[in-house]
């Protein structure tokens, strides 16, 4: 599965954990887009997805992501800021707005599928050493 962290679980594979957090990326797109606006196909929810998953990206790219992407700290939230961060100011930037009430479900919900996932996984990782 990969090597132990200090605990003892082993620390899940980057990619898979980095596939997560798009996925959870792409699922807040897809509600957001089902919720408030017409169309709600692959390519239109994968491109409200974009200036997030940018975060998510730049955020990847610091060690102390990949090195342990499970923990929810500083990893996770590393990733939620990352998201919110630049996923606001591209769409700021690229004329999509960002309404306050937008900034702040946006907030709760990426924080809620970015870092609820960590701590599952790391107790599945736990569970299976044993």
């Amino acid at each position: 599965m990969g090597r132990a962290r200090p605990g003892g679980a082993p620390v899940r594979p980057p990619a898979a954990a980095l596939a997560v957090d798009l996925l959870a990326v792409l699922v807040f797109a897809g509600v957001g887009r089902a919720s408030h606006v017409e169309g709600t196909g692959l390519l239109q929810v994968a491109g409200t997805a974009l200036p997030f998953w940018v975060g998510v990206l730049l955020a990847w790219a610091l060690p102390r992501v990949h090195r342990d992407p499970t923990r929810v700290v500083p990893a996770g939230v590393l990733v939620v800021a990352g998201a919110v961060v630049v996923g606001v100011v591209l769409r700021l930037l690229t004329g999509q707005g960002a309404a306050p009430s937008f900034v702040v479900v946006t907030v709760v919900v990426l924080a809620l599928l970015l870092l609820g996932w960590r701590p599952l996984a790391s107790w599945s990782a736990r569970r299976a050493a044993r």
